[in-house]
């Protein structure tokens, strides 16, 4: 009843005059009960209440409450600093509020940024007094804690002590971490200790938990996705390494994991050596598996030192080396393929013979040794994947003859399209199908264009290791003597040699090295503005993420040569060496954006972009906005938008909401980069919020924009299907219109052929990932990505996406690394991830057609002939053929002219099913298993093999629960090898068809008993 009589706080400031000191202790015990309803009127007497709070002549406890009120009163005037001064001046009184802890399990969760609003909210919303008490509770809270950790940066930062935060603070702090813990708020404990940069109370937090393990993880995953500072992070993935190898059964996959971000090989070749020496076989299967998990993060440095720090068996030391020497390898010879790593296989598998004579302990860890090197090294994994994609491509050749088809000839830029995109489609397969029956139009690319036809044989074979050199001998230089080839497609050789070895490059080095000498490249690097900038990026692709002192020299020479070329190549490879060095480049950083040249602000962009790719760091995000609407320079503008796809790729529903206003700017360019960082950043994730902000960018009245966003757009919705999104069949009509269009524009045509290639990339096997399972950046993926996106100014680096492709697939291994046959379980009806329909686009040639005079006769005898096919076609269907098949044969059989005018039509038809479609599917190992369908994977309980850690897709280690009954292996036929030398067959030269074939024919099948 009290609070409704009193009608204003005058009286209660006039008793804050009285001499009398009960009078002044009745007013401000009155006002800290109503100033959440008058704080407007005592705000104008706060001098006099702030002169109470510093009277020590005032009673202490009198003194805490003038505090109170004069810290609620510039709370909610949104005067956050002033008010967390009073409030710890307030003392007890603050703290023996026991709501004060509610709020604070919250703190994590929300935007310290965004407080002033929530104030306003609350006062001019009506909001209850009980709502402004407790908003006041948390608002100085925050402000405590935001505070607290500011000051704990700042000091870390300048080595600074301590002693500079103020003990009340750091004593409310405590009792907020005490209470989280005591209470069991251990995640909310470590997220404030985080914050606060409290490893003592993070600790803490970890060990009283009831779920260790748990625990550890999410702490993380919390360490990578919020603490900003890389220095910082290390020392958080110190203390969890400490704590995981205290723990009774250390999780050997987690430590692994962040001894490889903070970069200690030797830590991880202990544990692994460990493992391998184990008289338990799955400790060794642990051991493979945690191999396999770090090669998925594409690091190939840190892998080799890993697989360097490997002690070899002490009997095997002395004759590992002889049979590199006395039985070297033939291919050595011939064309000098053979990798160290395979040599050292070959003497390792020599030396095991030797050593099981004496020890063999020795030789058992040998043979583990062998496969664990091979692990690492890239090569079974390399392999494996040739195989899968090999064995399961199902790349519809159809879709590419109907582009050449609608290709004019004398577009060179569509025709060059045309064979990126098979390429795109067929990456990794090592199926050239297309290529070799169209040889006559191939034919006609010259120059680049040439170029281009030799260098995508590298993306169809990437990863056919031991024969890269054979495939392209007939196009590489011949010794240097200039024998007669072009050279074009000698260039294109050697880049095609480079993608086929990416990541894995110690069998071909040497003979680049020995090419670029014989071709005397090095007096072209300062003289030819191509040379030169190839050497830019390639220097900066040989030196990625190393802080290299040559960044200093290359920007160097960047000012003083004229050539914009050579500025280009130099500043993307500039941007390349600081590739996750996050604040460490900020001073290079800041000179690149600085500079007058705009193409060095352009490297800025990327600099910025590689440097923190990945963090969704704020700095580096307004950084990149801010010149995104400012700079003067188009290019610079369009890649900064750009590059926010670089740095938010781990979190990719923030990006479509960072750039939809920048998305409608009157700048095609900046709606250009708009549509490229939503591509970068939600690759493959088909995120609905960004088809949604692409669709409008696909139909834009600029040409370059519209490519933009059908290439984009296909990058987010590969290895999607029509039933997963109906807009992925819409988004194909799409580009069928586009490229039968004789009237579209080249830019917008040439955008739509290799959004086809993207869609269908890798045989339809194959996703563009960013991050690995474990939530690590995969360098490989992100630098293919940020070159690919260079081919803007020179189309041939499109072929760099095919670095950024990732296997969908699930490839269960036993101990020997084999591939067995087994069943499991897709939790999830069939039709959402199965593959496009074999024709995946309804024709549309009625629309795009020339008008012809057609004869009433012809038309029926047309019209009959096509009857009879159809009812021939379903005569086989119900005899027991595969109706694929029936369609594939029909449309083979027609003549060219009816292959024009209904060429999109072939299994068009729906097949018929019989009853309700099942909830569930059962896949066979390998099997395919796209990103969305990853959580729908399980193992059946009767399956004879358990994962030794579950992984819904990759490479997953198996524990074979039947032993003793023999196994039934997959994968057991590789793509073949036999290449016969040919001439430049690629671009028109002299030459068979066989030396772009690695599956000249069909293999026989395996031999099978047939039982009735």
């Amino acid at each position: 009843m009290a609070a409704t009589m009193v009608s204003s706080a005058g009286a209660l400031l006039a008793m804050l005059n009285e001499s009398h000191p009960q009078l002044k202790q009745h007013a401000l015990y009155n006002l800290n009960k109503f100033v959440d309803q008058f704080w407007p009127e005592i705000s104008t007497s706060v001098p006099l209440i702030e002169s109470l709070y510093e009277d020590e002549e005032f009673d202490r406890h009198q003194r805490q409450l003038a505090a109170l009120v004069v810290s609620k009163v510039f709370c909610y005037l949104g005067d956050l600093n002033d008010s967390l001064s009073y409030a710890l001046g307030a003392g007890s009184l603050l703290m023996s509020l026991r709501i004060l802890i509610m709020f604070i399990l919250f703190l994590m969760c929300l935007n310290f940024d965004h407080l002033r609003s929530v104030v306003d909210i609350f006062k001019f919303a009506g909001a209850s007094l009980v709502c402004l008490t407790f908003l006041f509770l948390f608002l100085t809270s925050a402000k405590a804690i935001d505070e607290y950790a500011s000051l704990k940066a700042k000091a870390t930062e300048s080595n600074a002590e301590a002693a500079n935060v103020d003990p009340r603070l750091e004593a409310i702090v405590e009792r907020m971490l005490d209470k989280c813990i005591m209470d069991g708020k251990h995640q909310q404990a470590m997220g404030i200790a985080i914050e606060c940069r409290r490893l003592d109370k993070l600790e803490e937090a970890i060990t009283r938990s009831d779920n260790v393990h748990g625990t550890l993880s999410y702490c993380i995953n919390v360490s990578h996705a919020f603490v900003s500072r890389r220095e910082y992070r290390c020392e958080v993935l110190h203390l969890l390494v400490n704590v995981y190898q205290k723990l009774p059964y250390p999780d050997y996959l987690s430590i692994c994991q962040c001894l490889m971000f903070l970069d200690e090989p030797e830590g991880v070749a202990s544990i692994l050596e460990k493992l391998l020496r184990s008289e338990n076989k799955d400790d060794v299967l642990l051991a493979f598996q945690i191999a396999f998990d770090l090669v998925e993060n594409e690091h190939q440095a840190f892998l080799l030192n890993v697989r360097d720090r490997l002690s070899v068996p002490k009997s095997q030391s002395s004759e590992m080396v002889q049979p590199k020497s006395s039985d070297p390898d033939p291919a050595q010879n011939n064309s000098s393929t053979a990798s160290e790593d395979v040599q050292m296989t070959e003497g390792t598998s020599a030396s095991i013979a030797i050593v099981q004579e004496t020890d063999p302990n020795d030789a058992i860890y040998a043979e583990r040794l062998t496969k664990i090197k091979g692990i690492l090294s890239g090569e079974t994994s390399i392999q494996l994947t040739l195989q899968f994609l090999y064995s399961h491509n199902k790349s519809d050749l159809l879709i590419l003859k109907t582009i050449k088809q609608s290709v004019e000839m004398r577009n060179s830029v569509c025709h060059s399209a045309t064979i990126y995109a098979n390429a795109i489609m067929h990456a990794g397969t090592t199926v050239d199908t297309f290529l070799r029956e169209n040889l006559d139009w191939l034919s006609r690319a010259t120059n680049w264009a040439k170029f281009s036809a030799t260098a995508g044989l590298g993306v169809i074979h990437r990863g056919h290791l031991q024969q890269g050199r054979s495939l392209m001998r007939p196009y590489l230089p011949q010794g240097g003597s200039g024998g007669g080839g072009s050279p074009y497609s000698e260039g294109g050789a050697l880049y095609a040699l480079g993608l086929i070895h990416a990541n894995h490059g110690k069998g071909i080095k040497q003979f680049l090295r020995d090419s670029l000498r014989s071709t005397n490249v090095e007096r072209f690097i300062y003289d030819s503005a191509v040379a030169g900038e190839a050497a830019g990026i390639s220097m900066g692709l040989l030196m990625v993420g190393s802080a290299s002192e040559k960044a200093s020299e290359m920007l160097t020479y960047a000012h003083e040569t004229q050539h914009e070329k050579i500025i280009r190549g130099l500043a993307l490879g500039i941007a390349l060496t600081v590739y996750g060095r996050e604040e460490e480049a900020d001073t290079l950083i800041e000179q690149m954006t600085r500079d007058q040249d705009p193409i060095l602000r352009y490297g800025g962009m990327y600099a910025l972009a590689l440097a923190y790719r990945g963090t969704a760091n704020n700095k580096a995000i307004r950084q990149l906005l801010h010149f995104a609407v400012s700079d003067v320079s188009d290019d610079v503008r369009r890649t900064a938008v750009l590059a926010l796809g670089f740095v938010l790729y781990s979190e990719p529903e923030q990006t479509p909401r960072i750039v939809s206003l920048l998305s409608e700017s009157y700048n095609p360019h900046v709606r250009y980069g708009a549509a490229l960082a939503v591509g970068i950043s939600c690759a493959g994730t088909g995120l609905s919020e960004a088809i949604s902000l692409l669709e409008p960018l696909t139909s834009d009245v600029v040409d370059f924009v519209r490519q933009g966003a059908l290439i984009a757009m296909a990058m987010v919705m590969v290895q999607m299907n029509e039933a997963g999104d109906s807009r992925v069949g819409t988004f194909r009509r799409q580009l069928e219109k586009i490229i039968l269009d004789k009237h579209e524009d080249t830019m917008s045509k040439m955008g739509a052929i290799l959004a086809s290639g993207i869609l269908d990339a890798g045989g339809r096997n194959v996703t563009i990932r960013l991050l690995s399972k474990t939530k690590h950046d995969k360098v490989t993926a992100v630098v293919g990505l940020a070159v690919f996106s260079q081919f803007w100014y020179w189309y041939p680096l499109i072929y760099f996406i095919s670095l950024s492709f990732s296997p969908t697939a699930f490839i269960g291994l036993n101990y020997d690394l084999k591939v067995p046959k087994f069943e499991f379980l897709s939790n999830a009806k069939p039709s959402l991830f199965e593959y496009p329909k074999p024709t995946t686009v309804p024709t549309t040639t009625s629309a795009v057609k020339l008008p012809t005079a057609v004869l009433s006769t012809s038309a029926k005898a047309k019209a009959r002939a096509k009857k009879e096919a159809e009812q021939k076609a379903n005569a086989e269907k119900a005899a027991g053929a595969e109706s694929s098949s029936a369609a594939t044969n029909t449309g083979k059989e027609k003549s060219s002219s009816e292959k024009d005018a209904d060429s999109m039509q072939v299994d068009s038809q729906p097949e018929k099913k019989a009853g309700p479609e099942p909830s569930f599917e059962i896949l066979t190992n390998p099997a395919r298993v796209v990103p969305a369908q990853e959580k729908f994977i399980k193992f059946m309980e009767d399956s004879r093999y358990a994962p030794v850690k579950f992984v819904p897709s990759g490479f997953v280690l198996l524990r074979d629960l039947q032993p003793t009954e023999p196994e039934v292996l997959s994968l057991t036929d590789a793509p073949s090898s036999t290449v016969s030398p040919a001439g430049d067959s690629a671009t028109g030269q002299q030459g068979s068809a066989s030396a772009m074939a690695v599956d000249e024919e069909p293999q026989p099948p395996q031999p099978f008993e047939y039982t009735s």
